[in-house]
């Protein structure tokens, strides 16, 4: 504001001070309420009065009250205080939904039903929690929540980048194997991994190595080296590159329940050690609500008796 010509910065505080003091009529009921000296009060209230060049309070009435001028300013004052209540309450309320906000991510087909579960039973705990679903390239799996782009996600195990994450399992999921329609293998009610000895398979060049490797059961208990296909990065991807025959997948059941193609089918593969879903989330992250979702990870992991049976 301006008085004369110069601007005047305007301090709340004082404008506080100067209406605690009308409301209470009293200088020292006023400062037992802002939790100040009666001098300290009068002081910083004077101060206000210097700074607009007039009198505010007619300190002579029992009560205290404003002067006309006083009046004319508590009349505005007062509009500015809600207001500046109203931006710090917005401010504050916007971090309150940032604190219950959490970034989740997932890779491609990531049994949607288990998130369902993971945060129904975090909202247990955390009931204004908002999530926000973000899904992430196979590669980015775990680099995504070391490097602060989610705050945790639900992964298939195993990787071989895993310093400074944590690694919370949640579920067990068996494996199957998508193959072309046309393959003599897809009409059998499972396969046994030394029948995909002599299949291609498809790779993703700029995944982790490991869970590549993992996921192609490379090497094989036969002895016989994987040869590998094409690089996908998308499931659309790898079904086509099935769908055509230049190589099969072995992926998680899950891919079976969520994506279907009319040249592609899944059969499950036998003899193979199960996936594990996971969710990974930063080692040194103190976060409350990632600690809550660790939490709802063991409750779902508890309940998981599939789980149960690995120890």
């Amino acid at each position: 504001m301006s008085r004369g010509g110069v601007t005047v910065d305007l301090n709340l505080r004082l404008v506080r001070y100067l209406v605690a003091v009308v409301e209470e009529g009293h200088f020292g009921r006023a400062a037992k309420r802002l939790y100040i000296s009666p001098p300290a009060l009068s002081q910083q209230v004077r101060k206000l009065e210097r700074a607009l060049g007039v009198p505010l309070l007619d300190r002579s009435a029992h009560p205290v009250r404003p002067t006309p001028a006083g009046e004319s300013f508590l009349a505005e004052a007062r509009v500015a205080l809600d207001a500046a209540d109203r931006a710090v309450a917005a401010v504050r309320a916007h971090h309150r939904r940032q604190a219950a906000t959490l970034r989740l991510g997932f890779m491609t087909a990531p049994a949607g039903w288990r998130i369902g579960q993971l945060l129904d039973e975090l909202r247990g705990e955390v009931p204004e929690l908002s999530v926000e679903l973000v899904e992430l390239p196979w590669a980015q799996q775990v680099t995504a929540v070391r490097d602060g782009v989610v705050d945790a996600a639900l992964v298939r195990l195993p990787f071989a980048a895993t310093r400074g994450l944590r690694f919370d399992p949640v579920h067990v999921e068996g494996r199957v194997v998508a193959l072309a329609t046309t393959h003599p293998l897809a009409a059998r009610d499972a396969v046994d991994l030394a029948d995909l000895d002599d299949e291609p398979h498809v790779t993703d060049d700029d995944a982790d190595p490991v869970w590549v490797r993992w996921w192609a059961c490379d090497p094989r208990p036969s002895g016989v080296p994987v040869r590998y296909g094409p690089s996908v990065n998308t499931m659309d991807a790898l079904l086509e590159a099935v769908a055509s025959r230049q190589a099969v997948a072995i992926t998680g059941a899950f891919v079976a329940e969520s994506y279907r193609h009319p040249e592609v089918a899944f059969v499950p593969l036998v003899g193979v050690e199960p996936g594990l879903l996971a969710i990974c989330t930063r080692a040194e992250d103190p976060s409350p609500l990632v600690v809550a979702l660790r939490r709802a990870a063991r409750v779902v992991r508890d309940e998981d008796a599939s789980l149960l049976t690995l120890g």
